[in-house]
């Protein structure tokens, strides 16, 4: 029988055999689809839909800790449907859906609702993470408990976009998670130190263009005083989107105490510098911002030794109108979900840093141990369920913005040769995506 596209299979009532694969560098092996989890590939029914994945690489669905995807309030920028295909063209198979939307996720029936929007029109698994203060405000405690216990089961808590500032509630913060094996996700930024106007790196690039800078330790200050309240009330912290060489050295001796933290970093901040901002592009605004050559050179020696433990994509979808205003004003943020894995390969696997054992770990398994997550970031063994993604590790192609399938165009890889290694994806025995 000839090798067949994956997405010609039906979801779930066909056997899918994928002949040949490489498991995450540990050598080729044949695997068996069928009803939603793998089985023994010697038990499969003659009429199998059979994929050739020789030359391939097989790792297990990944699983992003960090996505905006805008609904509800701002379907005009990403949709969870448009959001969750992103995913699964970027090889995703579960993708933790950011609070600050309209309503926020603050409550439990907002959780339970998006959970619920996710299960209907998602190609991706939907997980809610749940607002630390109410409205984001910043001053009281949001229903961290009953979001905890509704169906949406939510299990990682954070105001993304906004620092929990206030010292006192991030310390009821994580006394409160531990209750139930939560986790506080934070936003590392000082207020005081890098207010709401700030945007560029403050250095000489900052001095330069004359924009509001936004300095490194606005970011390590907060770490270190999270890290110690963690410590102090034996709860889990982690910390999003590091950007600095100074809050590595934070987490570095905080892993070293054997604090519970955790850390991501975004494929922006392991490959872009400071200096793309030099033609006041705003689609090269982020929060935290792009920074110095020496911050991504210590980023990538983090996530190499495991200092940081995942990568997040930090998508962030804005539409048009969003985004085409001067620099200062536009709004931060770019797309990830469809070329992460590419900025992993490029930085990482080519230059022999990590191995795919490595990428499963840090874009798969941890991601989905940090959210408690018990179907997702599994071996690919019989028995476990079928998230699977199929990675070309030669194929290359140059990024065309317009060949989103995000609803959002700001996209900051647009036009530059890079990995296009994800040739199919599925998630729970459906195949979400293929070429």
């Amino acid at each position: 029988m000839s090798p067949t596209s994956p997405l010609t299979s039906t979801p779930t009532t066909t056997d899918v055999l994928v002949l040949g694969a490489d498991l995450a560098g540990a050598g080729p092996a044949n695997l068996l689809i069928r009803d939603g989890v793998f089985a023994d590939p010697a038990d499969a029914r003659p009429d199998a839909v059979r994929v050739d994945a020789y030359g391939l690489v097989a790792l297990p669905g990944l699983v992003d800790l960090h996505t905006h995807l805008r609904e509800p309030g701002r379907e005009d920028a990403e949709t969870v449907t448009t959001g969750t295909a992103a995913a699964a063209r970027g090889g995703y198979t579960a993708v933790l859906a950011m609070a600050n939307t309209s309503p926020v996720t603050d409550t439990a029936e907002a959780a339970e609702h998006l959970l619920d929007v996710g299960r209907a029109t998602g190609t991706a698994q939907v997980v809610p993470i749940g607002a630390v203060s109410k409205g984001l405000a910043g001053e009281e405690l949001a229903e961290l408990g009953l979001m905890a216990r509704s169906p949406a089961q939510t299990r990682v808590f954070s105001d993304d976009g906004r620092c929990v500032a206030d010292a006192r509630l991030m310390r009821r913060a994580l006394e409160y998670v531990r209750a139930f094996d939560g986790v506080i996700a934070q936003h590392a930024q000082d207020p005081r130190l890098a207010g709401p106007d700030a945007c560029c790196d403050e250095g000489p690039v900052s001095g330069r263009l004359g924009l509001p800078g936004w300095p490194a330790v606005a970011e390590a200050g907060i770490v270190a005083r999270d890290v110690g309240l963690a410590e102090l009330t034996r709860s889990r912290l982690h910390v999003c989107h590091v950007s600095t060489a100074e809050t590595v050295d934070v987490l570095r001796w905080a892993k070293a105490r054997g604090i519970a933290v955790t850390a991501e970093v975004t494929p922006h901040h392991l490959l872009l510098t400071v200096d793309e901002l030099l033609g006041y592009d705003p689609t090269f605004k982020v929060n935290p911002p792009l920074r110095s050559a020496e911050d991504v050179a210590a980023v990538r020696e983090a996530l190499t030794d495991g200092t940081i433990d995942v990568v997040a994509t930090d998508h962030a979808p804005h539409a048009r109108h969003d985004k085409e205003h001067a620099f200062v004003d536009a709004a931060p943020g770019m797309l990830g979900l469809e070329t992460a894995l590419a900025v992993v390969v490029e930085t990482m696997v080519r230059p022999g840093t990590l191995g795919w054992r490595e990428v499963a770990t840090r874009m798969s398994s941890v991601p989905a141990h940090i959210a408690r997550l018990g179907g997702q970031g599994r071996p690919l063994a019989v028995g476990e369920p079928a998230n699977l993604t199929l990675v070309d590790p030669t194929r290359r192609a140059t990024v065309d913005r317009a060949a989103s399938v995000s609803l959002s165009r700001n996209n900051p890889w647009h036009g530059r040769d890079l990995p296009d290694p994800v040739v199919a994806t599925w998630w729970a025995g459906r195949a979400t995506y293929g070429r």
